[in-house]
């Protein structure tokens, strides 16, 4: 991976992280075009950037992170996160066995665009109510399963989770800010996890791998430009999000998903693992 393929990846994960596209998809389809989806190191950065983009919700949302300490909000996350934390270690060889073909990716956009085009005539009642905290446990864990569905590459876990607040009467803010936050322990874990099989190895590295000094410096640019990506988009999602709802995101889930399937069956070949 050069410096510019690395730059392009950054940008596409601090645009698409916490908008409900899919921010695995774009990078898998991304780093496909570029020819580096092969690589080990890509997979890797792909995860570790993750963490500029969670330095971003940190920054935004810090008085709810880094102010006055609040264990009903801490004991909320942690109920979310535990289903995709679970089922996400008991799954994960055979999930990543639909990356090997770009059918997947391109189904779960184009299924999840036309979700999005019925989203604000669904949860209309929600939005009315207005709703701005969840009020129990039992629907901080209702959040997290759906969180599970985006286990499945090309399902936008910011979407899943967005769509689960609606589920449990939050309006379209709420919804989407709690997104934020669940991402924080969900991204991390992945990140830290990721990172040390990478270093240790697996089956079929089972030296592991050497990250080297050109390694560590993509790693921090990328890093740092997801973190500024991710915070201009965070803020302008919201507004949007709130002004003129979710439809946007459904087209634009359906000419991406249309386009994927089209290029496969034309005959044009995305290595997507």
């Amino acid at each position: 991976m050069n410096l510019l393929q690395a730059i392009i990846l950054a940008i596409v994960e601090g645009l698409t992280e916490f908008l409900p596209v899919s921010s695995t998809g774009h990078l898998i389809v991304t780093s496909s075009i570029m020819g580096i989806a092969k690589k080990d190191f890509t997979k890797l950065f792909t995860i570790v950037i993750q963490f500029g983009a969670i330095l971003s919700v940190v920054v935004l949302y810090w008085k709810r992170f880094l102010g006055k300490i609040d264990f009903d909000f801490y004991k909320k996350l942690f109920i979310a996160f535990i289903p995709a934390a679970v089922l996400g270690y008991l799954l994960k060889e055979k999930i990543d066995t639909l990356l090997e073909s770009p059918i997947e990716v391109g189904a779960a956009f184009l299924i999840g665009g036309i979700i999005f085009l019925l989203l604000d005539n669904w949860f209309k009642k929600a939005e009315e109510r207005g709703a701005d905290e969840l009020k129990s446990n039992a629907s901080a864990f209702k959040i997290g399963l759906f969180q599970t569905i985006s286990i499945i590459p090309g399902v936008s876990r910011s979407a899943a989770t967005i769509i689960g607040g609606l589920t449990q009467k939050l309006n379209k803010k709420a919804a989407a800010e709690f997104s934020f936050f669940l991402a924080v322990p969900t991204m991390l874990g992945a990140t830290v996890l990721e990172s040390y099989k990478y270093i240790k190895g697996d089956k079929l590295h089972p030296l592991g791998h050497v990250i080297h000094s050109h390694d560590i410096k993509l790693l921090l640019i990328g890093n740092a430009i997801a973190f500024i990506v991710a915070l201009i988009v965070i803020r302008t999602f919201i507004n949007y999000l709130t002004k003129h709802g979710f439809k946007v995101f459904g087209y634009y889930r359906i000419a991406a998903g249309l386009v994927i399937l089209i290029l496969h069956w034309a005959g044009v070949e995305l290595n997507m693992l």
